[in-house]
Parts: structure tokens; C-alpha cells; sequence
């Protein structure tokens, strides 16, 4: 066996071990990585090193935060190239060309302008935080990326959970995301009609410097793995 760091660009290889812990195997789960899984492989390039969500501008939202996991899954075109979201700079304009996460994700981006031909703007890779949230009489932390998949109700509108004030208080109307985002939320007493409280952002420096991602293909959907992570998945 050998780590996935190290298979070569157009080869397909089979993943038969993960290791590392449960946080590793989760994470790799929600992009569909697990022990049996086949993996296209496409490319090793540099990419932003960061842990933390991004922010987008589109036509009808001025900032709008979206997990670095569906950032992997929407292709845009700038001039002629058509790459990965996840790979723009700060300040870059694109056209979405295709997003590949299906239809309950097509579904989700739509409602927020984020459709084949839209326009979207990279703003800016959001800093690294622990969001602090008191839901049932019970504390709970969670990064802003997963945050950003609880949607509230705030004067009769739904925003993300993340653009609530410190102090404020709403009811959650929807969670977006697979059943693995699901499972873990109601592990912790989260659902829909649940109500909520935004207690604190615990913020950290982003990191901004780069390293280098493999882009795979997993069941028909593009990812980006940092080779740190690559060298925990061992493939034949």
C-alpha cells in the first residue's frame, strides 16, 4: 500500500485503510473517502492552506458563507480556464460552469444565486472560529463552516447561523447537509424548531499561506485533499 500523497495524476486507486482518528475519518467521510471508496485521481497543484470557510459575493447577497467542502464542488470559468472555486484569489471574479455535488445541492446554492452562469465573487478566506452556541439549556461549539449549514429565521428571513450577533436569539429553520451533518447535529440535541442563542466567536488568525492539494474524483464529485490529510489515506 501506499498513501494517496503519492499516487500519480489520471490513475484510479482504491482506498484500504484511513489513519488517524475519529475527526480525520469523519471529515474524509463527508467527502465521501472511505475504506473501499474509488479515487480518480486529477491533479497536484498549490492551493490556499486554510481550515475555515469562505465568503462570497453574488448578484442578490453580499456576503455569503459557504464550508471549504462545497467550495470543492463548484467550477468556475475566469477568462479561459475553468477551475475550482476553492482555488481563487481574494478579489477574483468567476462564472460558475458546473457544480457537482447534485441535486439537493443545486437546489440548496439556488435559492442564494449561485447557479450555472451566475456570477460570484471570492472575498475573502473567513478567519478560523469557534462559534458558542446555547440551544435546550445546553452549550455548544461548533466552526463556523458547519455554522454556516444551520439556517435561522431572523425578522421573517432565513440567514446563516454565523451572521447572528453575539447575544441574539433565533429558531433554527433548516440545517443543510447530508445525513452524516445531520446525524452529527442531532447528536448534540440541534434539529429544525430547535431554539438557539449566539453566544460568542472565538477567532483566531486565518492562515493565508499555500500547499499543495490533490483534486480527485469521488463517485462522479471533484474534492481537494491537503496532503497532510493524503498521507492518512493508504490506497492500492
Amino acid at each position: 500500500m501506499r498513501s494517496l500523497k503519492d499516487a500519480e495524476p489520471e490513475t484510479t486507486v482504491v482506498v484500504k485503510e484511513i489513519t488517524g482518528g475519529m475527526d480525520v475519518k469523519e471529515y474524509l467521510a463527508e467527502l465521501g473517502v472511505t475504506e473501499g471508496t474509488e479515487i480518480e485521481m486529477v491533479a497536484t497543484e498549490p492551493v490556499h492552506v486554510h481550515r475555515g470557510p469562505i465568503a462570497l459575493g453574488t448578484k442578490d447577497h453580499d456576503e455569503l458563507i459557504i464550508a471549504r467542502g462545497w467550495a470543492d464542488k463548484i467550477y468556475v470559468e475566469m477568462g479561459d480556464e475553468t477551475t475550482p472555486l476553492i482555488v481563487l484569489e481574494e478579489g477574483d471574479t468567476g462564472t460558475v460552469r458546473s457544480i457537482e455535488g447534485g441535486k439537493d445541492f443545486e437546489g440548496f446554492l439556488s435559492e442564494y444565486g449561485i447557479v450555472e452562469g451566475s456570477e460570484l465573487t471570492f472575498l475573502r478566506h473567513v478567519p478560523d472560529c469557534t462559534i458558542v452556541v446555547s440551544s435546550g439549556g445546553a452549550e455548544m461549539r461548533m466552526g463556523e463552516g458547519q455554522a454556516s449549514k444551520i439556517f435561522a429565521t431572523q425578522d421573517g428571513r432565513s440567514i446563516q447561523l454565523n451572521h447572528l450577533k453575539e447575544g441574539e436569539s433565533s429558531t433554527v429553520e433548516k440545517i443543510v447537509g447530508g445525513t452524516h451533518v445531520m446525524g452529527k447535529f442531532e447528536q448534540i440535541g440541534l434539529e429544525e424548531g430547535s431554539a438557539i442563542t449566539l453566544l460568542r466567536k472565538e477567532i483566531v488568525a486565518p492562515v493565508s499561506d499555500k500547499g499543495t492539494y490533490i483534486r480527485a474524483n469521488v463517485c462522479g464529485q471533484h474534492i481537494t485533499i491537503g496532503h497532510g490529510l493524503a498521507e492518512k489515506v493508504l490506497v492500492s
